[in-house]
């Protein structure tokens, strides 16, 4: 993928160490009103989760993960497109951002526990699965990908919990920041997003969905080199 440095659309001089703020033009996703609501309260779900012990058992996905059949072009056939980025600071956790295009709000927001920078050190590996598991329950009609909690596991190996959040205006400011890039890697320098963290690594691609049923999904990523890059999935189950 390129790499490269990402600046706004538009940008004005200033004596202000800081970037301005870009502002926010992204649309809704179809069918769902844009949440960007007090994140408050995910916050403090986030910080009472984080000090919980990892006490998850192991996988109770078995089986082969399932490999799409691809079109000539690369493309899964009946699947629909999507946008991911994946963003973080580097000792901050890595988030993960699906969008219908790049140009809309995430309709997925998933902070997964494992640092940036051992992420992007994953994806080196010819492929790298993401399995996210939840509890099946009766009854109940919530939609696989506005599940709240998940068991994340990495090539098999468990890294802890991922947590679904809604954007907060950072995350907002963040997509804005990348309205205009449909694939690549790079990175976004502190001034534009955090003098205190400091530089923020993304990486975007197209990302191929595939719904199995009501209790399943799968996020294909779509190599821009071809089979020459790594691949990587995102499994999402509820067992």
């Amino acid at each position: 993928m390129d790499s490269g440095t990402v600046v706004p659309e538009s940008t004005t001089s200033s004596s202000c160490p800081s970037s301005p703020r870009p502002a926010i033009t992204l649309t809704q996703p179809k069918k769902k009103k844009p949440a960007v609501k007090n994140a408050k309260p995910f916050r403090v779900l986030r910080s009472l989760l984080r000090s919980f012990p990892i006490i998850s058992p192991a996988c109770r996905f078995h089986g082969t993960l399932p490999r799409p059949n691809r079109t000539a072009d690369g493309h899964i056939s009946g699947a629909t497109r999507t946008a991911g980025t994946l963003f973080g600071h580097r000792r901050s956790r890595i988030t993960l951002a699906i969008q219908e295009s790049p140009r809309s709000i995430p309709i997925l927001l998933l902070e997964l526990a494992t640092p940036t920078g051992k992420f992007m050190q994953e994806m080196g590996t010819d492929h790298l699965r993401i399995a996210l598991e939840c509890e099946k329950k009766a009854a109940d009609k919530t939609k696989l990908i506005d599940e709240p909690l998940w068991t994340a596991f990495i090539n098999g190996r468990k890294i802890g919990y991922a947590v679904r959040r809604e954007p907060s205006e950072n995350d907002l400011e963040i997509m804005q920041l990348l309205y205009t890039v449909s694939m690549g890697a790079g990175v976004l320098p502190d001034d534009m997003t955090d003098p205190v963290e400091g530089e923020m690594t993304y990486m975007r691609a197209h990302f191929d969905r595939v719904v199995g049923s009501k209790d399943s999904e799968t996020f294909y990523m779509l190599n821009p080199d071809g089979n020459n890059g790594s691949e990587l999935s995102i499994f999402f189950v509820r067992v």
